[in-house]
């Protein structure tokens, strides 16, 4: 009875420990495979965020520019044209708008030489990345509506050739950025709100087109202005003021298109202006300027386009301006020119499309009355001893700027149209 019982007890006591030992084994189990599956996860995370920092692409420049355009894209805010929609994955060189070439430092690497987004309507700003952009050689971004400042890193972009911002929301003083630029040409930032003088340095580079019409800057248009090697000039429709420098015949060997359309200039017209031998566009119209056309016009043979209306300017008509063998296109109305010499009475005869309306011409139509032109005529202007008026300043005490002038619609020059484009 005794070595029953004591048998059933050790057998309790066995199927205790069994179980004892049972539930402990079984959570160490558990124990080691949540550990492996957590150091698995976090191996796997390491990964997939090593995956993410690690450059995708064998070529660091591509890579560069994808971390530029991926920026880029996170500071637009509308792109109504999904121009940037297909901005996915390192690829950049199937990104519409942007181009890729060879490098010029080694032809079997590629890198991305352009972007062009013109006319896409694009709202965001520049971010500071894209000065990872070193390779860019054309900068367009035409007709959009970015703001804010240029950033200063695109002194990085040392390959840059042309820049066109115009026809967006930039703001602030001119962007000097640009005058770093070693081997920028062309430089288009018309139509925005850049406002403040013009710096000088603009015109000791060698820029061949520089378009800054239609923006808010002030001051005079700096006296260098000859140091150029430009051949298109756009000023039209800023608030300058002051005469045009005379320094500006230093740029007769490659100056073609010079359009001061509603810049408030004044005084008398340079002499110098005569010995630009390659003009082809010149237009000064909407002015203050008074005197004589100067008879050194009359050697413009490449002159296509003069508009000289809207003034104040008084005399002859000279024929020898009449008669240049390219002119197509003639205005000169809103004066008090009181005679026209020779062929300039009949300038239909010449095919030349001609304005002389609101002058002083007793044989004329449509002309001023002669209290208007006595007034003007009974006090004739002498360039020689005429004082340059002061342009107009900006006001540094309370920051304010001179209001800029509406833009006046004229001629269009032959490569330098003023009127924005509409957006799509």
């Amino acid at each position: 009875m005794a070595s029953s019982s004591s048998s059933s007890f050790i057998t309790l006591v066995l199927f205790l420990l069994f179980l004892h030992f049972s539930c402990f084994f079984n959570n160490l189990n558990a124990k080691h495979i949540v550990a492996k599956s957590h150091n698995h996860q976090h191996q796997h995370k390491h990964q997939n965020q090593h995956q993410h920092t690690k450059n995708p692409s064998p070529n660091p420049k591509l890579y560069s520019a994808f971390l530029a355009l991926q920026a880029w894209k996170r500071v637009i805010y509308s792109d109504p044209n999904n121009f940037t929609t297909d901005w996915v994955g390192p690829s950049v060189c199937n990104y519409t708008g942007v181009y890729c070439a060879p490098s010029l430092d080694d032809p079997k690497v590629k890198v991305v030489a352009g972007i062009d987004l013109n006319l896409g309507d694009i709202a965001g700003f520049l971010p500071n990345e894209l000065g990872l952009l070193t390779d860019l050689a054309l900068l367009h971004l035409n007709s959009n509506r970015f703001c804010g400042i240029i950033p200063i890193t695109l002194s990085n972009l040392t390959l840059l050739y042309e820049l066109d911002l115009s026809n967006n929301r930039f703001v602030g003083p001119f962007p000097f950025v640009v005058l770093s630029l070693p081997t920028l040409k062309y430089l288009d930032i018309r139509f925005n709100e850049f406002e403040g003088p013009l710096p000088a340095q603009l015109f000791n580079k060698t820029f061949d087109a520089i378009f800054v019409n239609n923006n808010r800057f002030s001051s005079s248009i700096p006296p260098n202005l000859g140091q150029s090697n430009v051949s298109v000039l756009v000023f039209a429709n800023n608030r300058f003021g002051g005469c045009l420098p005379e320094s500006i015949v230093n740029l007769a060997d490659t100056l073609e298109e010079l359009v001061l359309i509603n810049t408030s200039i004044s005084g008398c017209l340079p002499q110098q202006v005569g010995f630009l031998y390659k003009l082809r566009v010149f237009d000064v119209s909407f002015n203050q300027i008074v005197g004589p056309i100067p008879y050194s016009l009359s050697g413009l043979s490449h002159l296509e386009q003069l508009n000289l209306g809207h003034n104040e300017m008084s005399g002859i008509v000279p024929s020898g301006v009449c008669e240049l063998p390219s002119l197509k296109n003639f205005t000169f109305s809103d004066n008090f020119f009181c005679e026209e010499e020779g062929i300039c009475q009949n300038l239909t005869s010449k095919r030349i499309v001609f304005d002389d309306r609101h002058n002083c011409l007793p044989e004329k139509p449509l002309q001023r009355s002669k209290k208007e032109c006595s007034a003007i005529l009974e006090h004739p202007v002498d360039c020689f001893e005429l004082c340059c008026p002061a342009p107009f300043k900006t006001n540094v005490t309370n920051g304010s700027v001179a209001t800029p002038p509406a833009s006046i619609p004229a001629a269009m020059p032959v490569s330098a149209p003023l009127l924005a484009p509409s957006y799509p």
